[in-house]
């Protein structure tokens, strides 16, 4: 351990820049050793982690919504040429600097929210997309941006679900009168919290398994794995064409 960073040291700041979601281990120290999930994000992350390529060297890496760092840390270990975590809160990204300060990590860190990826001007070869479509008010936008402007291959995407894990194979269409598929707990459903969930007030949505696996889909991503029940990866495809249709259907000529 460096003179700079003892124990103490970081157990001062850490303590200073809380409260902390990423319940990270910075020498020894935990961030949020009363975490209501444990050794969390590590728990989640070691579900999925081998579904992600163990050698990521000459890749560049956007993790959007990155909180205190934990998975821009984790793939910058994996030899990532470059990482950039974006989120638009200031307390995480002053987490997430000192963090990947003490684990003497470069990694870049901006204020940004998913919904001006576009700013950037690059793509990148992984885009981490975890822990954010459920915070948002316009959570099929965010995928849409994502795929038109920041993912160049692979996405990692995980989100709350809540309702059906179940996969329904389902038509392309269905006649106008015919509701039932409605009615199935597996057909694609978006539950929308009005008020507050797990007393936080940001939780919008939240999806069943397949509404997950239909809004990549319909935003262009081909699903390659689903190694956790949270978790999708995806590759980069063209985006079906009847996402490019209007707010409301162009006549037929």
């Amino acid at each position: 351990m460096t003179a700079e960073w003892t124990q103490e040291r970081i157990r001062e700041r850490a303590q200073a820049l809380g409260p902390w979601f990423h319940n990270l281990d910075l020498k020894g120290v935990r961030t949020a050793p009363d975490h209501f999930l444990g050794d969390y994000p590590n728990v989640k992350w070691q579900r999925f982690a081998g579904a992600i390529p163990a050698d990521l060297t000459g890749k560049t890496v956007l993790d959007i919504g990155c909180n205190a760092g934990f998975h821009a840390m984790a793939l910058k270990r994996r030899g990532a040429a470059r990482v950039l975590g974006i989120d638009f809160d200031e307390d995480y990204l002053a987490q997430a600097r000192f963090a990947a300060e003490v684990e003497g990590l470069q990694i870049e860190f901006r204020k940004l929210s998913v919904y001006d990826v576009g700013a950037l001007g690059e793509r990148f070869d992984l885009v981490l997309f975890i822990g954010v479509l459920y915070h948002l008010r316009h959570p099929l936008l965010a995928l849409d941006l994502i795929h038109e402007h920041v993912a160049r291959d692979m996405l990692v995407f995980q989100s709350l679900q809540r309702g059906s894990d179940a996969m329904p194979k389902l038509q392309d269409d269905y006649a106008f009168w015919e509701t039932a598929p409605f009615d199935d707990p597996g057909y694609p459903k978006l539950h929308f919290i009005e008020h507050s969930y797990a007393h936080d007030p940001t939780n919008w949505w939240a999806p069943n398994a397949a509404c997950s696996a239909a809004m990549l889909r319909s935003t262009g991503f081909e699903i390659t794995a689903h190694p956790e029940e949270e978790v999708f990866v995806c590759r980069r495809a063209a985006r079906p064409d009847a996402a490019y249709g209007a707010v409301y259907p162009a006549r037929p000529r």
